[in-house]
């Protein structure tokens, strides 16, 4: 035979060869199936937890809504309409609306620096720090907003929380006979009125942030409100809502509302909601929105 002829000839694989190469084969898939059993496992735990954490989410999404308001207070031509729409399960808003004595309704709304169950638990803690009335021997003194704003900031500060933690907030009152609206901004965008002619009058009034430094002052502001009159008070999340990120415009809401100054309050908030929902991102807005209207029939 040729030696070129024995060079074409198939390899002989001896016996042992191929068994090595069987058990070095079986060995790799014991440890593939091992490795896919772990996986499995890591997945499964996984999704236990993530089951587990969505519910309490839930839960606590639920519980800071039992925080609102349930029942808005009308009393006499003050009426009362809301919106709230948190970017997540929790919130980084939070309002409410209460009436102070016969003559005087209150309100207020927070915001808190970032999102998430951090902002929530810091609403929580503004909710139950707000102090509205001073209780006297005689009877009781109503605090005014700029006061209430400072003893709220007091209360904030003196958390010596860990990490850098503020908020925004605006409290005001409505005196129900002579629709005198009267109040103090924490760093919030100041409110808006919407009149019943369709204009929009701007109201000036800042103030500084709560949390972080102490003995800080907070001025009022006042406003007569006028038959017919809507007040807007908000968080800026609805100016980053319906601001075009190309423009960088954040009245585009105002004149959102002042086109629809025809429909009802209802109905405007509505339809706010509704074009929240159309925006690209809706399903994942980038802040929570919430808004008060105080409406004078």
């Amino acid at each position: 035979m040729r030696a070129d002829s024995a060079e074409n000839l198939p390899l002989q694989i001896q016996p042992a060869d191929a068994l090595a190469q069987i058990e070095a084969l079986q060995l790799e898939l014991d440890t593939l199936r091992k490795e896919i059993n772990f996986l499995n496992r890591r997945d499964e735990t996984l999704h236990f937890h993530m089951h587990r954490l969505d519910e309490e989410l839930r839960l606590a999404a639920r519980l800071q809504q039992d925080f609102l308001p349930k029942n808005l207070p009308q009393v006499g031509p003050i009426h009362f309409h809301t919106l709230y729409r948190p970017a997540g399960y929790v919130s980084g808003d939070l309002y409410d609306v209460s009436r102070l004595d016969e003559a005087h309704i209150g309100f207020y709304i927070a915001d808190a620096v970032g999102h998430g169950m951090p902002a929530a638990l810091l609403t929580m803690f503004i909710k139950h720090a707000l102090v509205t009335k001073q209780i006297l021997p005689e009877g009781y003194r109503l605090l005014s907003p700029g006061e209430a704003l400072s003893l709220l900031n007091t209360a904030l500060v003196e958390q010596n929380l860990s990490h850098a933690t503020f908020a925004t907030a605006l409290y005001g009152t409505i005196n129900v006979n002579t629709l005198v609206c009267r109040f103090a901004g924490a760093g919030h965008p100041p409110p808006l009125i919407l009149r019943a002619d369709g204009s929009i009058l701007n109201i000036h009034g800042e103030g500084p942030l709560l949390g972080i430094f102490a003995g800080e002052k907070y001025g009022d502001s006042q406003v007569q409100l006028l038959s017919g009159d809507r007040l807007f008070v908000y968080t800026d999340g609805i100016e980053v809502a319906f601001c075009d990120d190309l423009v960088g415009d954040t009245q585009q809401w105002r004149r959102e509302i002042q086109r629809r100054s025809n429909l009802p309050t209802d109905q405007i908030l509505r339809e706010l909601a509704d074009s929240l929902d159309r925006e690209n991102g809706s399903l994942s807005p980038s802040d929570d929105v919430s808004i008060i209207v105080a409406e004078v029939k």
